[in-house]
């Protein structure tokens, strides 16, 4: 993530998921970004979205390099179609990782200020 992104942490921390509404082209973009990836217009201003959608793709990750998610693999991480227009990444929680599948609705939930997703 690049740019000033406070206020995608501050609506974390608030338990509500945003995303950013190119002004351009209408395109909705998850993980904050400083200009557009579809059409590099902007500005991008934030808006906030249902928090609810379905599993697109995942991957079980067996074996984590990433700084304190070593020792808790298995774990599934995912981008997540939004009913808004945007697909938004992060972890599956609250199921086992081979009940995970493409096309399960879930729902936003946070874990220590971070989007992650949960079975509905």
């Amino acid at each position: 993530m690049s740019g000033d992104t406070s206020a995608y942490w501050a609506a974390c921390r608030r338990g509500e998921l945003v995303v950013q509404l190119c002004t351009a082209c209408a395109r909705r973009v998850h993980l904050p970004e400083t200009d557009c990836p579809w059409c590099a217009g902007g500005p991008l201003v934030f808006e906030p979205v249902s928090g609810e959608g379905v599993v697109h793709t995942f991957t079980v990750v067996h074996r984590s390099f990433a700084p304190g998610y070593q020792g808790r693999e298995p774990y599934v991480l995912a981008w997540v179609d939004l009913p808004e227009g945007a697909r938004a990444f992060g972890q599956v929680v609250g199921c086992a990782p081979d009940e995970v599948r493409i096309g399960m609705p879930v729902r936003v939930t946070f874990v220590d200020d971070l989007p992650h997703w949960r079975p509905r």
